[in-house]
């Protein structure tokens, strides 16, 4: 029923990577394709997977939301690569919903992609699961990219029904009353995938007057390591103030920063204050982390997550606040 089957026999195969020949070689090959990947972020990605979104009453309980396609369409999704396997979700939803899956990988995730596709055209080889081919017409279109790749696909698609996500950011809004374990999931949500996800932490709030202790290790990342030298190096040329993490560094800032080394902070004196900053910017934002709960009300995508979360989304929290099951089972367009 909806291939859960398959994506379970995949999970179960899953489970040993980066514990196998065959899997530590895809991880090698993956990071001399992306020198951003590191093992460790390949395997935390693999097991997100498997943890969030591969178990079989958590599979079953979401879909029965939906009802499935009465009609297969041929639905293009054009992946992203800032992070491994972040096009997965994508193929995931196309296949559950019943439709054929005509998939694009990113330059820089082609390897993991191809593997984890490999793998599930051994277990079901009638999978509905083929090339993207730009020549060829699509009922349907997902594609993640930059703004200027979503207006490319605007262009390119305009009568193909579309969805299309941008850029978008993450921040955590903190009461100056978080447990060492939250803090620590903070950092993590600041620091895995070296903060290039939509879904990466870039933006911190404090009441005025407070400074979370977030020190962590160096970066892995051997290009991370180098950017942070490089902020480093600008800040203490300039005698600009700021306070050095270990993996990354916070400064003073309204923005989200434009580095991946730097990570901005800005204090309010009240909630209401950032409950209104989060109703002016929810357009740009991906994930909220907080335990405060009153700031539930003003995001326009409905809740906060908790501190460790932000790089482990389930099956629910879609990227951009879109349902894309809805979208994928809409039997009105």
């Amino acid at each position: 029923m909806h291939h859960i089957s398959t994506f379970q026999t995949l999970a179960h195969r899953l489970r040993t990577f980066g514990q196998t020949a065959e899997s530590c070689a895809i991880i090698a090959a993956a990071q001399e394709e992306n020198p951003w990947f590191t093992e460790a972020d390949i395997v935390r990605a693999v097991d997100a997977i498997c943890l969030t979104m591969l178990q079989r009453e958590s599979l079953e309980e979401w879909l029965a939301r939906y009802t499935r396609a009465t009609e297969a369409r041929r639905v293009a999704v054009i992946m992203a690569g800032n992070l491994p396997l972040v096009g997965f979700f994508d193929l995931l939803c196309i296949l559950l919903a019943g439709h054929e899956c005509h998939y694009k990988p990113s330059s820089k995730d082609r390897v993991l992609m191809e593997y984890v596709v490999r793998e599930l055209r051994d277990i079901e080889p009638t999978l509905a699961l083929h090339r993207f081919d730009p020549t060829a017409e699509y009922d349907m279109l997902i594609a993640t990219g930059g703004d200027a790749a979503v207006h490319h696909f605007d262009t390119h698609y305009p009568t193909t029904r579309r969805l299309l996500r941008g850029s978008r950011h993450s921040v955590a809004i903190l009461s100056g009353h978080e447990t060492t374990e939250e803090l620590e999931g903070l950092k993590n949500d600041i620091t895995a995938y070296s903060g290039l996800g939509c879904r990466s932490v870039s933006l911190l709030f404090v009441p005025r007057g407070h400074r979370p202790m977030l020190t962590t290790e160096p970066p892995r990342c051997k290009k991370l390591e180098r950017n942070l030298r490089s902020e480093r190096a600008l800040r203490t040329m300039t005698g600009a103030e700021y306070t050095d993490c270990g993996g990354f560094i916070i400064a003073t800032g309204d923005t989200f920063p434009t580095s991946l080394a730097v990570v901005h902070l800005r204090e309010y004196d009240t909630i209401d204050e950032v409950q209104e900053w989060l109703r002016s910017n929810g357009h740009h934002l991906q994930c909220v982390v907080s335990h405060i709960t009153e700031l539930d009300a003003a995001l326009p995508f409905g809740r906060t997550i908790p501190f460790g979360s932000a790089q482990y989304p389930t099956l629910t929290d879609y990227a951009d606040g879109i349902d894309t099951m809805q979208w994928l089972t809409d039997s009105h367009h």
